[in-house]
């Protein structure tokens, strides 16, 4: 298994999902109590906050924090930000801010930023420059702000971000992710045009066999349980925004968060992002051979060199208020300037 993209898939949902059921000879004890005895290294805060945000289920019910556990009880679990083997360290790191309160930040990230120390990337992630930006800041509550990840973008994909400032909001923020009620609108350049002007992509996506630093898309098999399928069940929607002829740039609405999806799930109908390294879209996968067509192309990549994805939208229900928030992040610099290429080009192109 490859190391990086182990932890890439991790840091993708960052969230446990515990399934337990209580021994037989169990006796009655409080959920909390319980749950402290079974999950090894995870705190009672982090628990009750679980509680709290109702990310804990006894029997298919939310549980309250009362509740006194039985034998053969079925216990459903979520729990934020799976513990990991290494320490992370205040570093100055630029980002940009889209929103701040007592609870969550909302970063509009530049491309080329990592968001979470992994191999290779141990210092000057957008964490490590989380933390130092936090140090001597407060939560609603007066506890230290300390910034917990409750999903990722990838590092060459720009865009918005969420991230919760303490562990209440983190858990309330994961339920959302992992329930998929979260609102998240992506801008992507992809190559080649479509015959119709949206649809769905429904497919599991998996470690690729021939490459493990990519994803492969599988069949989604009704009926078979997730653990004994291929990948993880993955649907997104897409919406034509603009036609440009040998590229066009869509919208892509994401139902699941699986590692590179979108990026995984053009490839597989056929339209890979534009400029994508890891799934051919560096190469002119349409067009014609002329020499000043393959000189427009590669200006193109040299004004965007990294994929044409863009976290365009976020939404969701704020952990404290429970207020629904919407932000939106215009098409960064390069982004822009590449669509904008391919905007002129297509109005003055000449079959």
């Amino acid at each position: 298994m490859d190391e990086e993209l182990e932890l890439e898939e991790q840091q993708q949902e960052l969230y446990e999902h515990f399934h337990l059921v209580v021994d037989r000879g169990q006796e009655m004890l409080r959920i909390d109590k319980y749950l402290q005895m079974r999950l090894s290294g995870v705190s009672r805060t982090k628990i009750q906050a679980a509680m709290k945000a109702e990310c804990i289920l006894v029997n298919g019910k939310v549980s309250k924090s009362n509740y006194r556990v039985k034998p053969l009880d079925e216990i459903s679990v979520l729990l934020p930000e799976p513990p990991h083997d290494y320490e992370v360290l205040p570093e100055p790191v630029d980002f940009k801010i889209a929103y701040e309160d007592e609870d969550v930040i909302v970063v509009d990230k530049q491309p080329g930023l990592v968001v979470h120390p992994g191999v290779g990337n141990y210092t000057g992630t957008l964490l490590n420059g989380l933390l130092y930006y936090l140090q001597g800041k407060t939560t609603r509550g007066g506890e230290p702000a300390k910034p917990m990840l409750v999903h990722r973008i990838d590092k060459d994909t720009s865009g918005l971000l969420l991230v919760a400032k303490n562990v209440e909001a983190q858990a309330f923020l994961a339920k959302q992710f992992f329930e998929h009620t979260i609102e998240r609108k992506y801008n992507a350049l992809v190559w080649g045009d479509f015959e119709e002007d949206n649809g769905t992509i429904i497919g599991n996506i998996g470690r690729s066999p021939k490459n493990r630093k990519v994803m492969c898309v599988y069949p989604h098999e009704e009926g078979v349980p997730e653990e004994e399928q291929k990948g993880k069940h993955a649907v997104t929607h897409w919406k034509v925004l603009e036609r440009f002829g040998y590229v066009t740039l869509v919208e892509c609405v994401l139902e699941t968060g699986r590692t590179h999806q979108i990026r995984a799930h053009m490839r597989h109908i056929g339209h890979p992002l534009f400029n994508d390294a890891a799934y051919g879209g560096d190469e002119i996968v349409k067009g014609t051979t002329f020499t000043r067509y393959r000189q427009f192309v590669e200006n193109c990549f040299d004004v965007m060199p990294r994929q044409a994805l863009h976290a365009l939208v976020l939404g969701f229900v704020h952990p404290a208020t429970k207020e629904k928030m919407h932000f939106e992040s215009p098409l960064p610099e390069d982004m822009r300037q590449c669509v904008e290429r391919w905007r002129n080009y297509a109005a003055n192109r000449k079959d």
